[in-house]
């Protein structure tokens, strides 16, 4: 059984600092759902709101339609992975699982025949006997998840509990976190600052920033139609070029830069004079002028192979270059550094937004 989790207008204060701001969006039962932003954003923060470890300074949180308003986390429907994991070293691999059964009062045989169920689950069948100690990373991971469906949450919080894991078992583990909540059917909230987990994983996401959603989408909606210059610079790689609009119509802006004027699409509906930043993603930017297409030059500062990419990073604005991404197929020729290159685009493939605050690096 799964329930929904509903956030109207949460705010979170501490003291004088708003960790969370006005915070409000509708998550369904059974959803895998995402809060992306960098540390600080105030996404862990909503989820110890959610688990009844915070309350709100203001505004409801709501979980299977009731106000969980007074509810403290036992008494709530969820059940919380956190980022260390928190497993009993000296207990087995079946007490670390059946932990919070007997803290409840379930009997031995039931514990033991709900352990063998969620070690077949999690693809660990018949090491219930194991010490911690025996097990690798992945399979501490996926013990953690079996203690947290063993109460038979309806709503399962984690808290970034990749980020301990080299790069070749995060990857991994992201598809076991995926098929796993797929077989449960609960709903999976889930906080990281991986933009890959976020996007391989879930179905919508909350991108945050300074305790503000910024935009909540599916991934691919996120990453080809950020709604904000932050959403645009912070989830994967982005090239900004800040200007003012020149020309405008419902589907294109034209932006006047320091590299020329650019065209991008409209989304936000701008107009002649307004503050913009034309965004293109490196792998739409390709070496080359084009005939009919967006086209600017400057010069190469440095070239990284990549294996199925090579990255070529030209002069840009301030501190920021710009990055064209040349796939292993291409037979473009790579410049060398310090030629000068041009550059172009197709004008469908930029994107022009209101100036606004970009993520750090």
């Amino acid at each position: 059984m799964s329930a929904g989790v509903e956030l109207d207008h949460v705010t979170v204060r501490f003291g004088d600092f708003t960790a969370v701001n006005s915070a409000t969006l509708d998550i369904k039962g059974g959803e895998f759902f995402s809060f992306l932003g960098p540390s600080g954003c105030g996404k862990t923060t909503i989820l110890r709101t959610v688990s009844g470890f915070l309350e709100p300074s203001e505004g409801k949180v709501r979980i299977g339609g009731q106000d969980m308003a007074g509810i403290g986390p036992n008494k709530r429907p969820t059940a919380l992975i956190f980022q260390n994991l928190a497993l009993f070293p000296l207990m087995t691999v079946t007490e670390n699982i059946t932990y919070g059964l007997r803290v409840r009062g379930v009997d031995k045989a039931a514990r033991t025949k709900k352990a063998e169920e969620l070690l077949e689950l999690i693809a660990l069948p018949g090491q219930g006997n194991k010490q911690m100690s025996e097990l690798s990373g992945g399979q501490k991971q996926r013990v953690a998840i079996a203690r947290a469906l063993a109460v038979q949450p309806q709503v399962l919080l984690l808290d970034e509990p990749l980020s301990a894991l080299d790069l070749k078992l995060r990857q991994h583990m992201r598809n076991e976190l995926r098929t796993i909540q797929r077989m449960v059917g609960i709903t999976f909230i889930y906080i990281t600052h991986d933009q890959g987990e976020a996007l391989t994983m879930s179905d919508r996401i909350a991108v945050m920033s300074d305790g503000v959603i910024q935009q909540i989408a599916d991934g691919k909606t996120i990453y080809d139609e950020p709604a904000t210059a932050f959403v645009a610079s912070f989830v994967g790689e982005n090239n900004p070029f800040a200007g003012t609009v020149v020309r405008a119509d419902k589907s294109f802006a034209l932006v006047e830069t320091r590299f020329g004027r650019l065209h991008g699409r409209n989304p936000r509906g701008m107009k002649e004079g307004d503050k913009a930043i034309l965004f293109v993603r490196p792998e739409s930017l390709r070496l080359g002028a084009g005939a009919s297409d967006t086209t600017l030059s400057s010069t190469v500062k440095s070239v990284a192979f990549e294996g199925n990419m090579t990255h070529v990073y030209l002069e840009g604005a301030g501190k920021k270059d710009i990055t064209v991404s040349v796939g292993r197929q291409s037979t473009t020729s790579i410049p060398e550094r310090g030629q000068m290159a041009a550059i172009s685009y197709d004008a469908a493939l930029g994107l022009a937004l209101p100036e606004g605050q970009l993520a750090r690096e």
